[in-house]
């Protein structure tokens, strides 16, 4: 999480749009650091949303930026997302049904559009180094689990078709021949393309 924490406050963002913020503990890091104005979590799990509430809650003497958690899909378009400097989606794609990535992608990076996108998820190469045996996911509720070439070849595609360049990293343990134990796409919208 603090290499996220880091990309986000490098980036010179503003405006920050957790996507499946879950419980908020990346709005929970960010709350009430320089330059941020606007923290923005959203996810579909009502619970977690309460959960986030509360725990920022619990610390509005320390946030400085407006910060605000709502429940909602961000596999639907929706303009009130629109304008956001970075979106994160930290592990949360794999919890999205295959069928249904090409809605995110729509969603995401057509409709939203934000400036930047943070996107992490499982290197399924790294889980024999976790025990599991093939085919074995990290989660019960994950849905898949990429390789590094299939993270890429998605990211690629995704770039290619929304007008963004992406570089991706490594995350976590590293190992020589299976990489970081997460992968991340950092997505950059090219200028002009807004």
């Amino acid at each position: 999480m603090e290499t996220i924490v880091r990309h986000i406050l490098s980036s010179g963002a503003r405006r920050v749009l957790d996507l499946g913020c879950g419980e908020g503990e990346l709005l929970l890091r960010l709350a009430g650091q320089d330059p941020l104005e606007l923290l923005m979590g959203l996810d579909i799990d009502a619970a977690c949303v309460d959960t986030a509430r509360q725990a920022l809650e619990g610390r509005t003497a320390q946030i400085g930026p407006h910060v605000e958690v709502r429940q909602g899909s961000f596999t639907e378009p929706d303009t009130s997302l629109q304008g956001f400097d970075i979106a994160t989606l930290i592990e949360t794609i794999e919890h999205i049904a295959p069928r249904h990535l090409s809605r995110l992608e729509d969603a995401v990076f057509r409709s939203m559009r934000p400036g930047k996108v943070l996107v992490t998820t499982p290197n399924q190469e790294y889980n024999a180094l976790y025990g599991l045996a093939p085919g074995e996911m990290r989660h019960p509720g994950h849905f898949f689990e990429w390789t590094r070439a299939r993270f890429r070849k998605w990211g690629w595609g995704v770039a290619s078709r929304h007008g963004y360049r992406v570089r991706f990293l490594d995350l976590g343990p590293l190992d020589p021949a299976r990489g970081g134990s997460t992968q991340m796409a950092r997505f950059t919208l090219e200028r002009g393309r807004i």
